[in-house]
C-alpha cells in the first residue's frame, strides 16, 4: 500500500520506548522536515531475577520504568504524537483467558532448553526446520522454549502468549497483537510467506492460536487506557503504534545507507551481522554457516548471524568491579589499544560464553585449549574480545555475500558498539572495506520513523534513511590494507574454526 505524501505539520513529538537486556529507556523525538532529534527522558535498569532455580526477567519493574518514562516524556510538553516498544525478541509472557500474566517471563539464558534442540530434530529434521523457517539454530529460540514448557501447569492454562513488547503494548492498551519481525524469530514462521509455519508447529505440539493476530509495523496497536493515562499525566488520548518491535529490525531501519550495496552490523550486547535481502535463503549451505532470515520493515529480509557481541566485554566489567582495582571502560579501551594486535583470538559465536559468570575466566580457558597466549590483565582481555568481535564481523560479512551472491562497499555499524572508536576502526582492518559508525541510538531512532512514516511525515525506508543520512553524527572508517594487515587477519581466521 502506497503511503501518504508527508504532510508539513511540525514538529511532532514521538516516544520510543526501548528495551535492552541491561537497561530500558523511553527517548523522545521531534521530527519535521529535515529535522530529527532524540533525548532521553528516562532510563531505568533491567535486572534479571533468579527464583527457584529459574532465570526470569522483572517484568513488572520493566512496566514501571515505561510508566515513569511516559511520564517524564510529557511533562510540560506538547503532546506526545504516538508512543511505540521495541524491545528483545524470543521471550514471552503468558496470559489466562481472563488476560492476567501467569507468571513472570522466562529470560532467555536460563537453561531450560538445553538439549531440547535435539529433541526437536528427531521429530523435524534441522535441515527441514531451516527450510520451513529460516531461522538459525540458538538454544534459546521461542520454538525450544515452549517445548521446554510443554507439560507445564501454566502454559496449560494459558490462552495467550505475548512476546515481550507485545505484552508491554497490551499493558499500556488493553489490545493483543503480535508484532511481525519479532514474530519472524520465534522458528514457527515462514519468512517468505510471512505467515505461521503450522506445519512445523504441528508436528512438535505447538499450539499457535496462542499467538494473536499478527500486526505489521506501522499499524495501529491502540490509544493509551485511561488508568495508563491518570498514572502517567498525559493529558490526551495518546496513540500507540505497531513498530519494528524487534529492536534489531529497528535498528536495521535505522540505517544510514545512501545505496544498496551495504553491510550491517547492529552491536551491542549481541553483534548481529549481515545483509538487507527481499527474500529469504534457506539452502543447506546457509543453515551449515548458522545463517538466520529475520523479518524486516517493508517485506525485507534480515539476512545476519548472530555473534555474541559486547556481552563479552561487559561480564568481564561486571567480574572486574568485585575487584578493588576496577578500570573504567574508558581507561580500558585506551590500554587495550596499545596491546599487541592478534596475540589471542576466541570464537565468538561460542555457546559457551552464553551464559552469566566469570567471562575472563573462560576466555582463558579458549585461549588454553588453543595454544594461544593466555591473556593475563584487564588490557589483554579487553584486546582478546575486541579482535575477537571484529574477526567475527568479518567471517559474518564475508559469507553473507557469498551465500547471497552479492557484493558490498561498506558496512554500517550501528547501536553502543558504534561508540567504541577502536572496534570499529579493527572491523574496518579485519573486513578491508570502510565503516561507517553511527547512530548509537539507531533502535530507538528506527522505532521513532517508523511512527513518523505512519503519521505520513515520510514516504518510504530511503526517505528514512536519507532522514537519518542528514540529520545523524556519524564517523567513517578507512581500513588499513597494506599487505601485512591483510596476512596477520588471515592467520588469526585460521585460529578460529567456522561456523
Amino acid at each position: 500500500m502506497p503511503r501518504p505524501a508527508p504532510t508539513p505539520r511540525s514538529p511532532h513529538r514521538f516516544a520510543a520506548i526501548d528495551l535492552g537486556a541491561s537497561s530500558g529507556r523511553v527517548m523522545v523525538a521531534r521530527t519535521g522536515p529535515g529535522t530529527l532529534t532524540l533525548q532521553e527522558a528516562h532510563r531505568f535498569p533491567n535486572r534479571p531475577v533468579r527464583t527457584a532455580g529459574t532465570l526470569h526477567w522483572d517484568i513488572l519493574s520493566l512496566y514501571t520504568g515505561i510508566l515513569d518514562g511516559l511520564r517524564a516524556a510529557g511533562a510540560g510538553s506538547a503532546p506526545l504524537t504516538s508512543i511505540g516498544i521495541d524491545g528483545w525478541a524470543v521471550d514471552y509472557g503468558l496470559l489466562d483467558a481472563d488476560g492476567a500474566l501467569l507468571g513472570n517471563p522466562v529470560h532467555y539464558r536460563d537453561t531450560r532448553t538445553e538439549g531440547v534442540a535435539a529433541k526437536a530434530w528427531g521429530t523435524v529434521p534441522a535441515t527441514e526446520l531451516y527450510a520451513a523457517t529460516g531461522i538459525q539454530y540458538a538454544p534459546f529460540n521461542t520454538l525450544y522454549q515452549l517445548m521446554a514448557a510443554q507439560g507445564t501447569a501454566q502454559l496449560a492454562a494459558a490462552k495467550h502468549l505475548l512476546l515481550i513488547p507485545d505484552l508491554l503494548t497490551y499493558w499500556l492498551t488493553g489490545e493483543l497483537g503480535t508484532e511481525l519481525t519479532n514474530a519472524s524469530t520465534t522458528q514457527l514462521m515462514d519468512p517468505a510467506a510471512n505467515t505461521w509455519s503450522h506445519d512445523v508447529a504441528t508436528r512438535l505440539g505447538i499450539d499457535l492460536t496462542l499467538f494473536p493476530p499478527v500486526r505489521r509495523p506501522g499499524d495501529p496497536a491502540g490509544h493509551l487506557l485511561p488508568q495508563v493515562l491518570d498514572d502517567t499525566g498525559l493529558a490526551t488520548p495518546t496513540p500507540v503504534t505497531t513498530v519494528a518491535s524487534h529492536d534489531t529490525a529497528s535498528a536495521v531501519a535505522a540505517v544510514p545507507a545512501t545505496t544498496e550495496n551495504f553491510a550491517y552490523i547492529c552491536t551491542g550486547t549481541w553483534s548481529l551481522a549481515g545483509l538487507e535481502l527481499t527474500a529469504p535463503i534457506r539452502t543447506e549451505e546457509s543453515r551449515a554457516a548458522n545463517f538466520t532470515n529475520e523479518l524486516g520493515i517493508d517485506g525485507t529480509v534480515r539476512y545476519l548471524r548472530n555473534i555474541m557481541g559486547l556481552w563479552l566485554l561487559q561480564e568481564c566489567l561486571r567480574t572486574w568491579e568485585t575487584s578493588t582495582a576496577s578500570p573504567t571502560l574508558e581507561a580500558l579501551l585506551g590500554e587495550a589499544a596499545h596491546v599487541p594486535a592478534l596475540r589471542s583470538v576466541v570464537d565468538a559465536a561460542d555457546p559457551a560464553f552464553l551464559p552469566p559468570g566469570n567471562m575472563p575466566h573462560r576466555i582463558a580457558q579458549a585461549c588454553e585449549a588453543t595454544a594461544q597466549p593466555v591473556p593475563r590483565t584487564h588490557a589483554e582481555t579487553t584486546r582478546c574480545i575486541l579482535d575477537s568481535l571484529a574477526l567475527a564481523h568479518r567471517r559474518a560479512v564475508e559469507d553473507a555475500q557469498r551465500l547471497a551472491d552479492r557484493t558490498v562497499d561498506v558496512v554500517h555499524m550501528v547501536g553502543g558498539g558504534a561508540r567504541n572508536e577502536l572496534l570499529c576502526q579493527l572491523t574496518a582492518d579485519a573486513c578491508g572495506l570502510p565503516v561507517v559508525a553511527g547512530p548509537a541510538e539507531a533502535a530507538a531512532l528506527g522505532n521513532v520513523l517508523v511512527q513518523a512514516r505512519a503519521q505520513g511525515l515520510l514516504r518510504d525506508r530511503h526517505e528514512m534513511r536519507a532522514l537519518l543520512a542528514g540529520t545523524q553524527q556519524l564517523t567513517r572508517y578507512e581500513p588499513t590494507n597494506d599487505p601485512a594487515h591483510r596476512a596477520a587477519w588471515e592467520e588469526a581466521s585460521r585460529r578460529v574454526p567456522a561456523p
